[in-house]
């Protein structure tokens, strides 16, 4: 069993969950059986490209969505790419992205991946994956797609929900130029419970966090924060050189 199979197994899986689509609806769709399906999905059965694309028009998603596997990546992998004299977030094609929710009391994590647009050379496209688990104890996914603008000092990412273009979020993160492998941001949209303009306060890192209580921490505004939104009369982060 591939890794590779196995990423896009369960980038099927993901994708038909969000749908609210069963194995035996997709494998109709596809003209399967309900048996090669939960095989793909499980990563034991290598799929052909024309399938994929079948898949990939059933759950309305992207083929690259399905297949943009990246095996893991040493950090001197990553210095290797990095242009000179840019931070290793303009480098990296995959960024890990966290916030804390106090309506539900809950961390949120997700997954960006980046790349470079085939469209339009020089340009990027993005997907934007936000997990979480509900009060009743499921797990929820929000998906979304976009694109990324890189300066010198921030990283802009415009996303939109991609089951609901009504929701459109914009993410901005610091382009940190010291190494170090994760930067604060400030990600803006829409809440989905009561459709009300929102923002957060957000970390995005290189490499993947525990959801403890030292996140926890680092993720909720503090006092001094609060004050000095209050003087300013609106919602900044600052550029923090440690968690």
């Amino acid at each position: 069993m591939s890794e590779i199979n196995q990423y896009v197994g369960s980038q099927i899986k993901m994708y038909r969950k969000a749908c609210k689509m069963t194995l035996q609806q997709l494998a109709d769709l596809i003209h399967k059986s309900r048996a090669t399906v939960s095989k793909y999905e499980n990563g034991e059965i290598s799929i052909d490209i024309e399938t994929l694309y079948e898949i990939s028009q059933a759950l309305e998603v992207n083929i690259n969505q399905l297949t943009n596997y990246r095996p893991p990546m040493e950090q001197s992998e990553m210095a290797a790419l990095t242009p000179a004299g840019k931070g290793a977030f303009f480098a990296a094609e995959r960024l890990y992205f966290y916030f804390y929710e106090g309506r539900h009391q809950r961390l949120k994590e997700g997954i960006i991946d980046i790349n470079k647009s085939s469209e339009h050379p020089g340009d990027y496209d993005a997907t934007f994956v936000i997990n979480a688990g509900t009060p009743n104890g499921r797990s929820s996914s929000v998906y979304y797609t976009g694109k990324v603008i890189y300066s010198d000092m921030l990283i802009r990412f415009s996303f939109v929900n991609q089951y609901n273009a009504l929701e459109e979020d914009l993410l901005y993160i610091f382009n940190p130029l010291e190494k170090r492998d994760f930067t604060e941001g400030l990600l803006c949209g829409i809440s989905s419970t009561d459709l009300m303009p929102c923002a957060f306060k957000c970390l995005v890192t290189l490499a993947p966090q525990e959801l403890d209580d030292e996140l926890l921490k680092h993720l909720i505004l503090t006092k001094e924060e609060f004050q000095r939104w209050k003087k300013l009369n609106m919602f900044i982060v600052d550029n923090h050189s440690h968690i």
